[in-house]
């Protein structure tokens, strides 16, 4: 059994990001560092979306920003600016490609393309067991996320961003490529919160993806008939060729994925809870989340203790409370919001960044009764 002070499960967004952030600080020069993950990441497999202020660290991968959003409805449709931030995407195959090397040039990190069956604490070291190998590690941070933990309890409401996404190119120039449509409601909405969201590369290519804040995922013909319908109604008839797809669902929800933390097993990216749980935004909470954890090891700190609370959960709580409970009020609680509110506000907010201030300004935007009842059942 080959034994690792860090044993690092997945290679995705917060998995590569720890493991480069380790590799390159003098710290940890003296500790064996394992990655693990099954696939080899060759393959473009997921877009990560974010919105900051000014440059940022991954700009330099950044495959398209736009300055601009919209969002509407059946009778709300609102075209804005979001300035001071820019919304930026980036492909999976981009930061892999850029990551996967440096981190495998480490000379203390050692990379294996295998997959983990299982995890087993002991004592004093942690076991890790492959298609192939078992190792044991001093710490392991795991991604890997199991989607029955949350639902075997009921004190916080759980709910699916799940979403597919068609990238088209088509025969006609019908997308403005300076603007994300951020959340178009005009879909049925079926009882549910549904909502189209394109990101246009240019004037004739985009991701266009069908995307839903429910409980419960949608048979794939479902999503597409649905991505089908949206083309054809608001881009002229156009004929398109698909040239990727993709699927994916985070889940949306306050559920504490901190408390099983051990002071020798971290759960990173989703499994950590690091998704924002009122809009399935990981990557940039993920991109914080991951120095704050590397100066937590140096201080040789509990990993048990990693965790901050934060007034910004409370809001979550109470939103998804509502959608659990009345999950077709979401496409209204949004509309006001950007109808009565600067979206670079609105932005601020769900990247927790506003002050108390702010943040009445937000929360009185919609209708307050349902906020007002998810209060009072979460105080009561």
């Amino acid at each position: 059994m080959s034994h690792y002070d860090y044993i690092i499960i997945g290679a995705g967004a917060a998995g590569l990001l720890l493991a480069e952030a380790m590799g390159s600080d003098s710290f940890f020069s003296n500790k064996s560092i394992l990655v693990l993950d099954k696939d080899n990441k060759t393959k473009n497999d997921r877009t990560w979306c974010f919105w900051e202020r000014g440059k940022g660290q991954f700009d330099d991968l950044v495959h398209k920003t736009w300055e601009n959003i919209y969002v509407g409805g059946q009778l709300f449709q609102k075209s804005t600016s979001i300035a001071p931030y820019t919304y930026k995407m980036l492909r999976g195959i981009d930061f892999y490609n850029h990551f996967l090397p440096k981190v495998k040039a480490y000379p203390n990190i050692t990379w294996i393309q295998e997959e983990v069956l299982y995890i087993e604490e002991k004592e004093n070291t942690v076991s890790v067991s492959t298609t192939n190998h078992k190792f044991s590690g001093q710490t392991v941070f795991s991604s890997g996320y199991d989607p029955s933990i949350p639902l075997k309890q009921k004190n916080y409401p759980v709910l699916q961003q799940h979403f597919l996404g068609w990238q088209i190119k088509t025969d006609q120039l019908v997308f403005n490529d300076g603007e994300v449509v951020f959340m178009d409601f005009s879909v049925a909405q079926k009882g549910n919160t549904r909502f189209m969201y394109v990101l246009p590369f240019s004037e004739n290519g985009a991701l266009v993806e069908y995307t839903l804040f429910s409980e419960q995922l949608l048979e794939k013909n479902e999503y597409e008939e649905a991505i089908k319908t949206y083309i054809s109604a608001n881009y002229g008839g156009t004929k398109y060729t698909i040239e990727e797809k993709e699927f994916g669902s985070i889940p949306m929800t306050c559920y504490p994925f901190h408390q099983h933390n051990t002071d020798r097993v971290i759960h990173i990216g989703i499994a950590g809870g690091w998704a924002k749980p009122s809009t399935g935004y990981t990557f940039y909470n993920t991109s914080r989340q991951v120095p704050k954890l590397v100066e937590h090891l140096k201080k040789g700190k509990r990993l048990s203790k990693f965790h901050q609370k934060s007034r910004f959960m409370f809001y979550d709580m109470l939103l998804l409370d509502i959608l659990h409970r009345n999950n077709h009020l979401g496409h209204d609680i949004f509309e006001s919001m950007f109808n009565k509110r600067k979206a670079s506000l609105i932005l601020k907010f769900l990247e927790n960044e506003t002050n108390l201030w702010e943040e009445l300004k937000i929360v009185s935007a919609p209708k307050p009764l349902p906020f007002i009842k998810a209060l009072f059942r979460r105080i009561f």
